[in-house]
């Protein structure tokens, strides 16, 4: 017990280390995490740890799937359907074909073992990408596209998986019947999560109390993916319609102290999920150099450089001509959605990175076969996999960065950031006039008192002068008054200590005006895009 709480502790030490130096070196922290786990598991005297693939996918997956749905827009969502379909589904299955391809034709392997492993590495990992992506300020179509790819892809990849599997165990294999299965398994775990999600949120409205919301909240995604597992299918489609029909129809059911609370609360276990992720990840070194030893290193070496080039080169070769093929031949899809720039889809295939769920997936293959033989070339895929991971996950994560600002695109970013903001900006007065109105109708219906009514104005006033017209209307008048603000609410909080530490007020009511000036201040910070809104 003691040494379990004392690798905890490590664990979180180095995942604080990690994000000051990834801050330093300005990149993602799960790249510097999974250098960080491999140095350790190579370290002398440290017990090894090894991953188990049940703790990955039904633990650690569904919330972090479900996290991911939650923030994910269903309109943008709908949107960028067709794009996020032919990656999500079409670039996984292209990739899984073209492994199987080089692992029968290059390195030997049988036909279903080449596709097993195709399904393990065909699904990219967006977490590493996205944290750079994001503050590097890329087209937010382009974001959004690598979210819904990012929910998505680990269904097909995982199904095919078990598909592959049933077939290396069994001997038999039926794809009519296989196609038949997934489009089943689709419909049923869509149908099963929009009921979820409208049960959770019923629930919790029933509830009424923030902290029994936020741990509801928390079974959400386990009923959501467990009970699809455990009937044969994935279990992440089905998340991932619990978390888009949460955010549509969540913001009209959940209180706002629910949703306060619950956005720090979710962000945290996120943040400490994916840190341990990567972490452990990198710690797998050492068992799987471990069983290496009974391959050549030449051969080890041939086998990973050649998967990778593949899984690199097939996400190159689907990509161009999934953006715009179809632009091609409907005419009508070319002139609702233009074609981008070649530097999109430039960037969405060169974000390949793959990631634990590929590692988790190699690990859970059985050991034996359906007659007792051992499972064939299971070490070798295991560690391939591994491979395929370090390489995708240092090579172009760390690429990534000069990429993006040799290619430009963050230049669309500006522009398409501006218009951004003043659609919000005018969006916020609207809702304000539509206030004001109610005001007026209120005032008369209900013979408000003159003060009551010119307070609810005077509130109005105040909030208006918060916001310029438009970006470049006032805004510098804007962030005068923000940092003004910010610094009335520093002496406030001073004042208040002052008449805490002098007996003048109780704990109590010094924490109720502090929450107050909190509010005050993330509204700030979240008005002049110094924290996102989650």
């Amino acid at each position: 017990m003691t040494a379990t709480i004392q690798i905890l502790l490590l664990f979180l030490t180095v995942l604080v280390a990690a994000a000051l130096i990834a801050r330093r070196l300005n990149t993602a922290p799960s790249i510097v995490l999974v250098i960080a786990g491999v140095l350790l598991a190579l370290t002398p005297g440290l017990p090894g740890i090894e991953l188990a693939p049940e703790f990955v996918l039904l633990v650690i997956l569904p919330p972090l799937i479900y996290s991911a749905g939650v923030s994910m827009s269903w309109r943008e969502f709908r949107f960028n359907l067709r794009p996020i379909i032919l990656l999500a589904f079409g670039s996984v299955v292209f990739t899984t074909c073209a492994v199987a391809a080089a692992g029968h034709f290059v390195l030997g392997l049988p036909w279903a073992v080449g596709f097993l492993l195709g399904a393990i590495v065909a699904p990219p990992d967006v977490v590493a990408p996205l944290a750079i992506a994001r503050r590097l300020g890329i087209p937010r179509r382009l974001l959004l596209i690598l979210e819904g790819e990012g929910l998505a892809n680990d269904a097909t990849a995982l199904i095919l998986y078990r598909f592959a599997v049933v077939a290396i165990s069994t001997g038999m294999f039926s794809p009519m019947q296989a196609a038949g299965t997934f489009a089943a398994m689709v419909v049923g775990e869509i149908v099963w999560g929009i009921g979820v999600g409208w049960l959770s949120l019923h629930l919790r409205r029933l509830a009424g109390e923030p902290r029994v919301e936020i741990v509801l909240s928390l079974m959400t995604p386990y009923l959501a993916y467990w009970v699809p597992d455990h009937l044969g299918g994935s279990g992440v489609l089905a998340t991932v319609a619990t978390g888009l029909y949460v955010s549509w129809n969540g913001p009209l059911l959940i209180p706002s102290a629910t949703r306060l609370q619950g956005i720090f609360f979710w962000d945290l276990i996120i943040y400490v999920i994916e840190g341990f992720v990567f972490l452990l990840t990198g710690l797998q070194a050492r068992t799987l150099i471990d069983k290496a030893q009974t391959f050549s290193l030449r051969d080890l070496v041939v086998a990973i450089a050649v998967t990778t080039a593949i899984v690199i080169a097939a996400r190159f070769i689907w990509v161009f001509p999934a953006t715009y093929l179809p632009r091609w031949l409907w005419p009508a899809l070319r002139q609702r959605d233009p074609s981008p720039p070649w530097q999109y889809p430039f960037v969405l295939a060169f974000t390949g990175v793959r990631g634990v769920v590929s590692l988790a997936a190699a690990l859970a293959i059985p050991l034996t076969l359906a007659n007792g033989a051992p499972f064939p070339n299971r070490d070798l895929v295991l560690f391939i996999t591994f491979g395929v991971i370090i390489l995708t996950l240092v090579g172009l994560g760390l690429t990534l960065p000069a990429l993006i600002r040799w290619l430009g695109v963050t230049r669309y970013r500006h522009t398409e950031h501006r218009q951004e903001r003043d659609a919000e900006l005018a969006a916020r007065r609207a809702a304000m006039d539509a206030g004001l109105r109610r005001l007026e109708e209120l005032a008369r219906e209900r013979n408000l008192p003159d003060e009551v009514a010119a307070l609810m104005r005077a509130r109005d006033d105040a909030r208006r002068q918060q916001f310029p017209r438009s970006v470049a209307d006032g805004s510098e008048q804007v962030a005068l008054g923000a940092k003004l603000r910010l610094e009335l609410i520093a002496v406030e909080r001073e004042y208040l200590y002052d008449l805490l530490r002098d007996g003048q007020i109780t704990d109590e009511s010094r924490r109720r005006i502090e929450r107050e000036l909190d509010l005050e201040e993330a509204s700030i910070a979240c008005k002049e895009g110094t924290q996102p809104p989650l």
